[in-house]
C-alpha cells in the first residue's frame, strides 16, 4: 500500500487516502448541501470510482488530496490538497469537507499545513481554488488563505459549462504573509 506523506497539525492529520475512509466519503457524497457547488450527488457506486481518483493521484503525480483525519476522535472529515488533473487551469489545492466538519476551523487548518506543503515540497509557484461564484463558504476560506479573486475560469469536459472563480496567490505572497494568517 502506498504510504505518502503525513502532516500533522494542532487538531489533524493530513494522509493519503485509505480504502477505510470509504463509507464517510461515500455519505458526504449523497447530501445535497455539501456536493451542489462540487458536481453534485453520487450514489455509492459512483462515489467509489470518485474516491480511487486521490489514491491514483498519488501514485502517478505524487501528490493529490489528503484525507482530513481528526487527531482526538480519528473521524475522516473530508479531503484537502493539491490537484491537477488535466487541462485543470493551474495548480490547485481543492477541498470538500464533511457537512459535520464545516464551520470548525478544520478546513482552515488544514489549507494552511496543504498549501505550505505545495510550495515547498511541490515547488508550485502559484497555487489556484476553482470556485463557484454563489459559493460563499469555498471563498470565505480562499480568503482566510490569502487568495484573491482572479475572475472566471473554465474547467474541462465534462465540467466546462460549469461557472467558476479562480482565486489565487503566488508563492512570494503567500510566504510574505504566512505568519500573519489566522484560523
Amino acid at each position: 500500500m502506498f504510504e505518502g506523506p503525513v502532516l500533522e497539525t494542532e487538531r489533524l492529520i493530513l494522509r493519503v487516502p485509505q480504502s477505510s475512509d470509504f463509507d464517510a466519503f461515500a455519505a458526504m457524497n449523497t447530501d445535497e448541501d455539501n456536493m451542489r457547488f462540487i458536481g453534485g450527488t453520487l450514489p455509492r457506486a459512483a462515489a467509489w470510482r470518485k474516491f480511487l481518483q486521490m489514491p491514483g493521484a498519488w501514485l502517478l503525480q505524487g501528490f493529490a488530496m489528503f484525507s482530513i483525519i481528526e487527531k482526538t476522535s480519528g473521524r475522516w472529515l473530508g479531503q484537502l490538497g493539491p490537484w491537477q488533473p488535466e487541462g485543470w487551469p493551474g495548480t490547485e489545492v481543492g477541498w470538500a469537507l464533511d457537512r459535520s466538519a464545516q464551520g470548525q476551523g478544520f478546513a482552515t487548518e488544514a489549507g494552511l499545513a496543504a498549501v505550505d506543503w505545495a510550495f515547498e515540497h511541490l515547488g508550485w509557484t502559484t497555487v489556484i481554488h476553482s470556485i463557484h461564484p454563489d459559493n460563499i463558504a469555498s471563498q470565505a476560506l480562499a480568503r482566510r488563505l490569502g487568495a484573491c479573486n482572479s475572475g472566471p475560469g473554465k474547467l474541462p469536459a465534462p465540467f466546462e459549462n460549469e461557472p467558476i472563480d479562480i482565486w489565487s496567490q503566488s508563492r512570494e505572497k503567500w510566504l510574505a504573509r504566512r505568519a500573519g494568517v489566522t484560523k
